[in-house]
């Protein structure tokens, strides 16, 4: 056991806990039931934005060892631990592939499942817990249970950021692909009613939307991806780029996004079709290593936020386009029906994701306007990214927040599980 200052990607709120690191699941049982009165949280390979996986003055449970695999015929078992990107690496050579995967291959399957993360195809294929037959929970007795969809429990833990155990083992079926590689279609977009129109009209499996956010147009390019029959190749490749370690602040600026979303618009062929590998097209920031650190050392926020389809989006997108606060790397996907998580983020709509500078001027009441437009709309913030919502909103984006509650309460009454988040939205 070792103190560590730990923070989550966005590099903002960074507080100290005990980190343990078991090897196995009797070690994680034996941390989870000495952990003392600050509780304990796991944590997987730190991607979380915010401070879901931070527990300041607790124990912090790092599940990096617990980490094998194993596919047996249409069946994958995986331990908590075990990375996206591992699995990826041993599927794609055998013509399988992940069902869901999010914009990072660095997650683990617990962390996939505590956030129920979803990806380009979700209007297809729902998100990470859908394609869950089963998983392990270790409780804050130290047992183990095995959960199934239907039951409450399972629901409370897709989606639940860990507040209801330790997920150390999950069951789910890969989909079969012809090879590593996509066929992609690129089309510029001229403004946010024709990004929208294309992500509507995408028959593709996979859709995903660039926009530029200081544009009241809301101009974009969309990509659109699909599955291709070929030679097997590499999967999954390392980072081409390294981020310097200290990186000085302001770097990032209304200036400095405004050229950057100018030239990013302009290289864009109006229509294009290539092929392209599998990490590429869905995790090309993987391709930078420690990209976070180009914000500075104040960091930065990524706030992602889903709406039902209508006005909404549109609204907070000529908000955040009239603020003059920049926003870098504004992602939109389009989101199908909701699943059964309590606390699970995706509702039928849309979902943009922005990245500002956490000393921007002006970001604390940006944000906090688009929250109240974002809940008159319908909408909700997704936990898993989230590092300053005030727990007085929770309840209006999630209304299975309650049920939640009562399903945690039985699973951990002594409220053994606890995270920098749960305190800070009172969960």
């Amino acid at each position: 056991m070792a103190d560590a200052l730990l923070a989550g990607w966005g590099r903002t709120s960074p507080s100290r806990a005990r980190v343990l690191r078991p090897g196995s699941v009797d070690e994680l049982a034996a941390a989870v039931q000495t952990a003392g009165r600050r509780g304990v949280i796991a944590r997987g390979l730190g991607r979380s934005y915010g401070d879901p996986a931070q527990n300041g003055g607790g124990v912090v449970v790092d599940l990096t060892r617990l980490r094998t695999f194993d596919l047996t015929g249409d069946r994958l078992v995986a331990e908590g631990g075990a990375s996206l990107g591992e699995l990826i690496r041993a599927l794609a050579p055998r013509g399988r592939f992940l069902p869901v995967v999010p914009g990072t291959r660095h997650v683990t399957v617990g962390g996939a499942v505590a956030a129920d993360v979803h990806g380009k195809n979700h209007p297809a294929d729902g998100s990470f817990a859908a394609h869950v037959e089963e998983l392990d929970l270790l409780t804050a007795e130290g047992m183990v249970r095995t959960l199934r969809p239907g039951e409450a429990a399972f629901h409370a833990t897709t989606g639940g950021m860990g507040l209801t155990g330790v997920v150390t083992r999950a069951v789910l079926r890969p989909i079969p692909i012809g090879s590593p590689t996509l066929l992609v279609e690129t089309r510029r977009c001229r403004d946010l009613d024709d990004v929208l129109a294309c992500l509507s009209g995408s028959t593709a499996r996979y859709a995903v939307a660039w926009l530029d956010c200081l544009s009241e147009r809301g101009r974009g390019i969309v990509d659109q991806a699909a599955h291709t029959e070929g030679p097997v190749t590499a999967a999954l490749k390392g980072p081409l780029l390294s981020v310097p370690r200290h990186m000085p602040g302001g770097l990032l600026n209304r200036h400095t996004a405004a050229l950057f979303n100018h030239l990013w618009y302009g290289k864009a062929p109006r229509v294009s079709v290539r092929s392209m590998p599998l990490g590429a097209y869905f995790h090309p920031l993987d391709r930078i290593r420690d990209w976070n650190r180009i914000y500075g050392p104040d960091g930065f926020v990524q706030y992602q936020f889903a709406v039902p389809y209508g006005e909404g989006l549109k609204s907070v997108v000529r908000r955040i386009a009239r603020s003059g606060v920049p926003s870098f790397l504004a992602v939109l996907k389009r989101l199908g029906p909701a699943g059964e998580g309590l606390l699970s983020f995706p509702i039928e709509g849309w979902t943009l994701a922005l990245d500002f500078p956490a000393a921007a001027p002006g970001l604390p009441e940006l944000l906090d306007a688009c929250d109240q437009a974002v809940i008159g709309a319908g909408g909700r913030v997704y936990l898993a990214k989230d590092a300053r919502l005030a727990p007085e909103s929770l309840p209006a984006m999630y209304p299975g927040l309650a049920r939640f509650r009562e399903v945690r309460a039985l699973l951990d009454p002594a409220g053994v599980f606890q995270s920098d988040l749960a305190r800070r939205l009172r969960l």
